[in-house]
């Protein structure tokens, strides 16, 4: 595959299927939330609105942290597996993303890894089909209110 084609493949693994399948990923609906988010602020709007309804600060926010979280693990396992290995970044963040999407894929290096990189694409399927899930949840059902609140900073942002 060309490196064009290599780098979509890994934007549409890395973002996976649909939320209520077993796929692992970020999923469909949260990368489509960030995208809304996103246009929201390009359009200057106080409130996120998809399709007529307006999305709470909480999802965003649940949203944002489940993107960051996805590719900080990916990239920490890419640099481990680069570490460990002598392969070349394509083939191994394309295994990485495969692993912790589900995918099933690979691109031909996964029989070729010591042991120790077998267990981190082990940890990264865990992660990724379970990881996600169970971060989603965690946030969407731990809601705590602290009795008193900071003073608001706003510092520049871009």
């Amino acid at each position: 595959m060309q490196v064009e084609t290599l780098t979509f493949s890994y934007v549409l693994t890395l973002i996976g299927g649909g939320s209520a399948g077993t796929v692992g990923g970020i999923k469909v609906t949260t990368f489509f939330l960030l995208g809304f988010v996103v246009l929201a602020e390009a359009r200057g709007e106080r409130d996120v609105t998809a399709f007529r309804r307006r999305i709470s600060s909480d999802i965003q926010r649940q949203a944002l942290s489940i993107v960051l979280l996805a590719v900080g693990v990916v990239g920490a396992a890419t640099l481990l597996l680069l570490s460990i290995t002598d392969f070349e970044l394509r083939d191994v963040l394309f295994d990485t993303i495969s692993a912790f999407a589900t995918v099933g894929l690979s691109i031909g290096i996964t029989a070729e890894l010591p042991p120790a990189g077998h267990v981190v694409l082990i940890i990264l399927m865990f992660v990724g089909r379970v990881g996600t899930v169970t971060v989603a949840t965690a946030f969407a059902l731990r809601s705590r209110q602290r009795p008193y609140r900071y003073p608001e900073e706003r510092p520049i942002v871009g």
